[in-house]
């Protein structure tokens, strides 16, 4: 699948691509709203991820010269206000969903996976790791055959692991792909997750690594 990220914040936009990539995207960024209506015009996209306070167009306008324009991909809105009149206005210019600033990015991709449905060609929706088994569409886990049952942010940070099995993950990369911007890194968040992980798939499908972070095992 194929994201458009138009941000005009270096660091966020970077989080953003890091994160749609590894988590399968082909993602174009756009650092302005007229750059970022123009990619919008000539690449055929999934998703567009739009941040509302831009230079040179505002998101708001790069949002109605889409719809007005005929472009009905998927438009998630990133911003920092959150007034419930703000969230009805891009509601009612066309936006499809709306994240206030600091997101999880976890719940950024479920929202995406709500609204771009159909994986696009090549993209596989079951991956198998080891005993795991996990469909992404169905939002299920199993492990030999059985079905284990996860919360939606266990379920973010089991998908994160299997797809790169055997690669070792940090607890910063970890926080980033998961929890997302913003999140305090000397959290231990990322130690009780895995430990939850562990309880319901084994003890030996994630391995800590000392001074490395953390890796599943893909024999």
């Amino acid at each position: 699948m194929r994201a458009l990220v138009i941000d005009d914040e270096e660091k966020i936009a970077g989080f953003l691509k890091r994160g749609l990539e590894a988590a399968g995207f082909t993602v174009l960024v756009a650092r302005d709203g007229m750059a970022g209506l123009e990619l919008a015009r000539q690449h055929e996209v999934d998703v567009v991820i739009l941040d509302l306070r831009l230079p040179r167009l505002s998101g708001e306008d790069v949002l109605r010269a889409m719809r007005r324009e005929g472009l009905t991909v998927p438009v998630i809105v990133l911003t920092a206000k959150d007034a419930v009149a703000d969230r009805v206005s891009n509601l009612e210019a066309g936006a499809d969903d709306y994240l206030v600033k600091p997101f999880s990015f976890a719940e950024l991709v479920a929202r995406i996976r709500l609204r771009v449905r159909t994986p696009g060609p090549g993209q596989p929706t079951v991956w198998d790791v080891g005993r795991v088994t996990l469909d992404v569409l169905r939002r299920e886990a199993s492990v030999g055959g059985l079905r284990a049952e996860l919360t939606a942010r266990e379920f973010a940070l089991l998908e994160t692991f299997m797809r790169h099995p055997g690669q070792v993950l940090s607890q910063v990369q970890l926080l980033d792909l998961v929890w997302g911007y913003g999140f305090e890194p000397a959290s231990n968040v990322v130690e009780v997750y895995v430990g939850r992980l562990r309880r319901k798939l084994g003890d030996d499908v994630i391995e800590t690594l000392r001074g490395g972070g953390y890796r599943m095992r893909d024999d």
